[in-house]
């Protein structure tokens, strides 16, 4: 059900592994779609609104302790870590540590029904373990992935209707291991052309949108951590956020950090052949519909 953990014994099950940094160097350009002015898509402002008073809260549930399963050592450091980056591009933190599944979602509750009407948008971020069919664990038992979000969507959180919604997953995804491949040559270069409708129009969104989840890894893998350093993903979120948060697009964001983790990172675990040298690939769900900045408040 979940990965070993290398810091102790290869012989106990937790859901990341240790992990080994390796320097890679890449060159890519933005990869980029055109759309016209006649997009049905294209309804109002092609950025969201980012004008409100605040930026919005961040809430992060940090589970470390389980009744069943193993502790997640580092996962404090990947904590810290991303309120700080978070913080710093203008976030409201709450932290929420080791919850039970009723409290986890006790809180999801309550921050749903709070008035975000002076807010920009949401994020919510989680560490924790995780196994196939994207269930997640509280400190007493699991839940589906989807409660995180499902508080938020359509009519249930009004004042958060039409504002992007964040969700950032640091958990296993499954049992396999990712061996990867030789990088012989890459290159994107392509040209973007975004126009929008000026005029502003009232219309009917689906209740799934303005909404970003974000994996540590893809469907049926394993995600590793290192019991001292943090997690590769949450430690490439906190690093590119703090480094560019502030200037670049969302996706452009997460693209970066889907690149630090997949070309920065590799397990090194010379004992084991089955677990050495394996990689990690975050993935990204977007059901957004605008472009997202994080501009300085004032």
């Amino acid at each position: 059900m979940e990965a070993l953990e290398l810091s102790a014994s290869l012989r106990h099950s937790t859901d990341e592994l240790d992990s080994n940094a390796v320097n890679i160097s890449t060159n890519s350009a933005t990869p980029t779609a055109q759309s016209t002015s006649n997009d049905v898509t294209a309804q109002g402002s092609d950025h969201y609104d980012t004008s409100h008073p605040r930026r919005g809260i961040a809430l992060i549930i940090n589970q470390v302790n389980f009744k069943d399963l193993r502790k997640r050592d580092g996962s404090d450091k990947d904590r810290d870590c991303i309120s700080a980056a978070l913080q710093g591009i203008g976030f409201e933190i709450r932290t929420l540590d080791d919850p039970n599944r009723k409290e986890l979602l006790a809180m999801l509750e309550k921050v749903a029904n709070e008035d975000h009407s002076q807010h920009d948008c949401l994020v919510v971020v989680v560490m924790t373990h995780g196994k196939e069919n994207n269930l997640l664990y509280a400190r007493d038992k699991s839940y589906e992935a989807d409660r995180l979000w499902e508080p938020f969507l359509g009519n249930a959180c009004p004042s958060l209707r039409g504002k992007p919604k964040l969700f950032f997953v640091q958990a296993c995804r499954g049992k396999q291991l990712d061996q990867g491949v030789r990088l012989v040559n890459m290159s994107i270069d392509e040209n973007v052309s975004v126009d929008s409708v000026p005029e502003p129009v009232s219309y009917v969104i689906p209740t799934m949108a303005d909404l970003l989840v974000m994996y540590s890894t893809y469907d049926g893998h394993y995600s590793w951590r290192n019991p001292v350093n943090g997690s590769w993903f949450i430690q490439s979120l906190s690093i590119v956020l703090t480094a560019i948060g502030h200037r670049e697009e969302l996706l452009h964001i997460l693209t970066a950090v889907s690149r630090r983790v997949a070309f920065h990172y590799q397990s090194d675990v010379p004992q084991n052949v089955k677990m050495d040298a394996m990689k990690q690939m975050p993935c990204i769900v977007s059901m957004l519909t605008k472009l997202l900045y994080f501009p300085k408040k004032s």
